[in-house]
């Protein structure tokens, strides 16, 4: 285990600690709340009986979404406080969820060609290099198997509220590929108040470029089917400045693509 992969075990098991936002498990999901959560488009169909990897995705939200339609759940999580979250629901709900503890970058606990599906939330920007992540999903994939993945949007990775300068909110670090940065959580991640373990180490995030992500992918037999800014968040422009809502009216900060697994023969 490498130091991108003791810190982010340590901060996510911290995280857990704390109930932090992504750390709550979903224990009041129906069918419909559950499609709701994880497809409210309906891109993936029926997903009844199929093999779903939910990745660096511990929890306990989309694990709980895919068991309770009908699919058969892995989770890989670097943290055993998010994958016991994914053990609670499994209890809760009585369905089967299969948890393994490992890294994003290393899936060699997996069975090549294991996954319909490969259902990755927000976490690849925790580490610094996207294209050993694709590699990965695409060897666990079965061709014609999906990948949706979640990520920083590339332009404003790096930005916060506090980035409001009277005008706008200020580009701050180059466009590099790779490149590390830090900040402070936003004050909706957990609450500080009612929080007394450990301190939580610092967010660290990594920037990928939107021709690294998109090439990547490409490269690996991805083909892209949709992207999006995930705007779903009802952005309010009329918001008072230097507040999250202002923020992501100005600056989108997550894309979503989805991509379908054809490697070239």
């Amino acid at each position: 285990m490498d130091n991108i992969s003791q810190h982010n075990q340590k901060r996510w098991n911290a995280l857990a600690g704390a109930n932090a936002l992504f750390s709550r498990p979903a224990l009041e999901l129906d069918a419909k709340s559950a499609q709701g959560n994880i497809d409210p488009e309906g891109r993936l169909g029926s997903i009844r009986g199929k093999q779903v990897l939910c990745l660096a995705s511990g929890g306990g939200q989309q694990s709980a979404a895919f068991a309770l339609l009908g699919a058969e759940v892995t989770v890989l999580d670097i943290a055993e406080g998010q994958l016991a979250r994914d053990q609670q629901v499994a209890e809760h709900y009585h369905v089967a969820i299969k948890t393994v503890q490992g890294d994003m970058r290393d899936l060699s606990a997996i069975a090549s060609t294991s996954f319909d599906i490969v259902w990755h939330p927000y976490s690849l920007n925790f580490v610094p290099d996207a294209r050993a992540v694709f590699h990965e999903v695409a060897r666990v994939l079965h061709v014609g198997g999906i990948y949706h993945m979640q990520c920083a949007n590339p332009f404003t990775c790096g930005l916060t509220p506090k980035d409001w300068n009277g005008n706008s909110y200020s580009l701050k670090y180059p466009y590099i590929e790779g490149m590390l940065l830090e900040s402070e959580d936003q004050p909706w991640a957990y609450a500080r108040e009612n929080y007394h373990g450990e301190p939580i180490p610092i967010l660290r995030e990594y920037r990928h470029t939107l021709s690294s992500l998109i090439n990547g992918l490409s490269d690996e037999g991805f083909v892209l089917q949709h992207l999006s800014e995930d705007l779903h968040l009802f952005p309010n422009g009329e918001a008072e400045p230097g507040t999250w809502d202002h923020f992501v009216a100005y600056a989108p900060p997550w894309f979503g693509f989805w991509a379908t697994y054809c490697p070239r023969t």
